[in-house]
């Protein structure tokens, strides 16, 4: 896997569901693995544009560690990724903070280095709220009309709305140009 480019101190944590891949495609086995699905249109521009450019990228998804395996390497954009956190692994959810916590340890840092992670997901009582409570820059992205587009109370505000895949390039940079 490729280092990180050292003017990109930015991490970005992604959601897979509804963020990458499309959930309404998903074909599932009789264990209830994804053996297959698409992704939503950009996002693998997106993942492949970012790992280009030299960001570190951490999946952080609630789901089966297999499927998330299945998917990405199906489109292609497995070995972007440092690191690949699952609630089957950790054994909690989002928004829990040990799901946050095995991200940022996966990668060799602590929790001191949150101020630099961006965590994009598509709910803002899982991916938004989590990122808050720990002090991680959220990014809700509002593809989906599956989950609330608006937050349920303060917990739950993103800093950051972006509506597809590809608005996450330039927010990228912008957020990476603010950090020391």
């Amino acid at each position: 896997m490729k280092e990180a480019s050292s003017d990109k101190r930015l991490i970005l944590f992604l959601d897979s569901g509804d963020t990458i891949i499309d959930e309404t495609t998903e074909i599932r086995d009789e264990n209830g693995v994804v053996i297959r699905a698409d992704v939503i249109p950009g996002a693998d521009v997106m993942i492949r544009t970012l790992y280009e450019r030299g960001y570190t990228l951490v999946l952080v998804a609630d789901g089966l560690a297999q499927s998330f395996k299945n998917m990405f390497i199906q489109h292609g954009f497995y070995d972007c990724f440092t690191a690949m956190i699952n609630s089957e692994n950790v054994k909690a959810e989002k928004p829990n903070a040990r799901m946050f916590l095995a991200a940022i340890g996966a990668i060799g840092l602590d929790a001191s280095a949150f101020g630099r992670v961006a965590m994009v997901g598509n709910n803002l009582a899982r991916d938004v709220k989590g990122a808050n409570a720990l002090g991680i820059t959220s990014i809700f992205q509002s593809w989906t009309s599956r989950y609330p587009h608006e937050p349920a109370d303060d917990s739950q505000r993103p800093d950051y709305t972006i509506r597809e895949p590809l608005e996450l390039l330039e927010l990228a940079e912008t957020l990476n140009a603010k950090l020391p």
